[in-house]
């Protein structure tokens, strides 16, 4: 997906959700900057995120991030790639080593921009983070990659009980329970 498709989907996305509508005019404006897809954009640049669930939509696979030490979807940055499309299924991938992942839908399932803390030689800045559904088969081998601590399936409704507070996570399991149209 190129980058007038993306903006296209960007202009085109409605959500019920106040705080994810407020974010889709900083992530147009974002579009128009050469550097949107490199990590060295400090004020912020986009990433991309498989919200992976099973096929009977009963759990969700999570990663316990290294780096930031919770429970989250896997993904990551874009490294220059403005399909982000690509950078969602390539994250999935390397970071759960599933072969059965398949989109549900290539457009946009959410929206999240967030504020990443400081680390040696990384100021804080923004993620940008586009989100795109994925399905996977539940009984597949998981393997870890060095980002990630552990990777589990996780019930929908434990999924409270391990992330703890996460709006974002806990908006896309609620437009997961919700949506019909992605059974």
């Amino acid at each position: 997906m190129d980058r007038n498709k993306f903006t296209e989907q960007l202009n085109k996305y409605r959500t019920p959700y106040e705080e994810e509508a407020g974010f889709i005019k900083d992530f147009v404006a974002l579009t128009n900057d050469p550097l949107a897809y490199h990590r060295d954009r400090l004020a912020g640049h986009f990433t991309a995120s498989a919200w992976i669930v099973n096929r009977k939509r009963t759990h969700t696979l999570l990663t316990l991030h290294r780096k930031l030490g919770r429970w989250l979807q896997l993904g990551g940055h874009a490294d220059g790639n403005e399909n982000l499309l690509e950078v969602a299924m390539q994250e999935a991938q390397e970071e759960s080593g599933l072969k059965s992942l398949c989109f549900v839908d290539e457009t946009i399932f959410d929206l999240d921009k967030h504020i990443i803390p400081e680390r040696p030689h990384v100021p804080q800045h923004f993620h940008f983070d586009v989100r795109y559904i994925l399905e996977a088969d539940l009984t597949e081998e998981l393997i870890k990659s060095n980002e990630s601590i552990s990777l589990a399936w996780v019930a929908f409704d434990a999924v409270q009980d391990v992330i703890g507070y996460n709006p974002s996570i806990l908006r896309m399991l609620e437009k997961t329970s919700k949506s019909e149209i992605l059974l």
